[in-house]
């Protein structure tokens, strides 16, 4: 690898959380409709439901899009696709940048 190579691939992976989608305000209004599963901060006392707070945004984003496309079976599967099935991307993006962007 060349160094002007080296260069361009670290420059890319610290622009990494730069190109985050997601306005985790708008995010934050959308996730009502989540609170009752996850909490409302993504921090669940039932451990039926995964906690969402701090995961990593694109994980969250791509998570919702899976349950949307009906990607994902078992467990609350159906449940998600249900509840996602409405939501733009703009939405997703949203609510993954609102989740990611709360403390664990």
């Amino acid at each position: 690898m060349t160094m002007r190579s080296a260069i361009l691939v670290g420059l890319l992976a610290c622009s990494l959380p730069v190109l985050a989608k997601g306005d985790p305000k708008a995010g934050e209004q959308k996730a009502m409709m989540c609170v009752s599963c996850h909490g409302a901060t993504g921090n669940v006392s039932v451990p039926l439901y995964p906690n969402l707070a701090g995961q990593h945004e694109e994980y969250l984003a791509h998570s919702l899009h899976a349950y949307k496309k009906g990607e994902r079976s078992g467990g609350q599967a159906e449940v998600m696709k249900a509840y996602v099935s409405g939501l733009s991307d703009e939405d997703i993006d949203n609510l993954a940048a609102y989740y990611a962007s709360q403390k664990p």
